[in-house]
C-alpha cells in the first residue's frame, strides 16, 4: 500500500499566496510565495500544489515566474494549476519546473483534452481538480472557472469519466467547504474514492489535524490538502505530518 501524502497547496492571485474563503479571496498572505515554500520544504511536505486563481490572465507571466522561481528552491514535486487549455500550456509549465499539472475548466469543456494530455504527458503528470458545490435537495454539482459555471455534471459521474479518459489522480475540493473551517466534505469524498481506482487528494475545509486524519480514514483519500491552515501555525506542516503518524497512519 502506498504512503498517504501531505500536500500544502499555494493559492495564487496575480502572483501573490492569497486567502480562499469559498473561491473568494479574503486577503494577502504572502506577497512574495518563496517566503511560504521556504517554510514548506524546510518542513519536508511530499508535494506543493500552485494554483493560479487570477480572474484574468493578464499577470499570467508573474505565476510563469513564481513556478520557475519555485522549481529552483522546492526539492519536492511541483503540480500546477490554473488556465491550463492546451498541450503547449502544460508544456511550458513543465518546462518552468513542474512535475504535474492540474486541469479543470478546460477539462469539462473540452474532455478530450485529458486523453491528449495523458497520451503526450503520462497519466501520471495528469491531475484534473474537480470543484464541487451542494445543491438544496443534498447532490453535489461539478462547477469550473474558479466556481462561477455550473456545469450540470454529477461529481461521481464525472470522476469516472476523466479515470476513463486517462487522469492519474483527482483532486476534490468542495466550494463550501473551502475555507470554512469544518472539515472535508466525507460524504462526498467517500462517494468519489469509491467510485475510482485512481488517486484522490482531498482539499477544502481542514481547521484541525483531526480534519487530514478523516480525510484518509473515513474519506478514503490516498493525500490531504489544506492551503489557509498551513500559513498560520508554526510549524504546520511537522505538527500535522506527526499527528498523522499518531492516528496510525502511514505517511511519508
Amino acid at each position: 500500500m502506498l504512503k498517504k501524502r501531505l500536500i500544502p497547496v499555494l493559492i495564487l492571485r496575480d502572483g501573490m499566496v492569497v486567502q480562499s474563503v469559498r473561491f473568494k479571496h479574503t486577503n494577502v498572505i504572502h506577497w512574495k510565495p518563496l517566503t511560504a515554500v521556504d517554510f514548506f520544504d524546510r518542513w519536508a511536505v511530499d508535494e506543493i500544489i500552485v494554483l493560479d486563481v487570477s480572474r484574468n490572465k493578464k499577470q499570467r507571466n508573474k505565476f510563469y515566474q513564481v513556478v520557475e522561481e519555485l522549481s529552483q528552491k522546492c526539492f519536492v514535486p511541483l503540480t500546477v494549476g490554473g488556465w491550463i487549455d492546451s498541450v503547449n500550456e502544460i508544456r511550458k509549465l513543465l518546462r518552468l519546473g513542474g512535475d504535474k499539472v492540474v486541469i479543470n475548466t478546460e477539462a469539462v469543456r473540452r474532455p478530450t483534452l485529458i486523453a491528449e494530455c495523458a497520451q503526450v504527458f503520462g497519466s501520471q503528470c495528469i491531475v484534473v481538480s474537480i470543484d464541487a458545490r451542494m445543491k438544496e435537495d443534498g447532490t453535489c454539482e461539478v462547477y469550473i472557472d474558479r466556481g462561477q459555471e455550473a456545469t450540470g455534471l454529477d461529481p461521481v459521474g464525472w470522476a469516472r469519466e476523466v479515470q476513463k479518459l486517462g487522469a492519474g489522480e483527482i483532486f476534490l475540493n468542495c466550494i463550501e467547504r473551502d475555507g470554512f473551517r469544518q472539515g472535508y466534505e466525507l460524504g462526498l469524498l467517500q462517494q468519489v474514492t469509491a467510485a475510482v481506482d485512481i488517486p484522490v487528494i482531498a482539499m477544502g475545509g481542514v481547521f484541525s489535524w483531526q480534519h487530514l486524519v478523516d480525510g484518509i480514514t473515513l474519506g478514503g483519500a490516498e493525500a490531504v490538502a489544506a492551503a489557509n491552515i498551513f500559513h498560520y501555525t508554526e510549524h504546520s506542516t511537522k505538527k500535522a505530518k506527526d499527528y498523522l503518524r499518531q492516528a496510525g497512519i502511514d505517511v511519508r
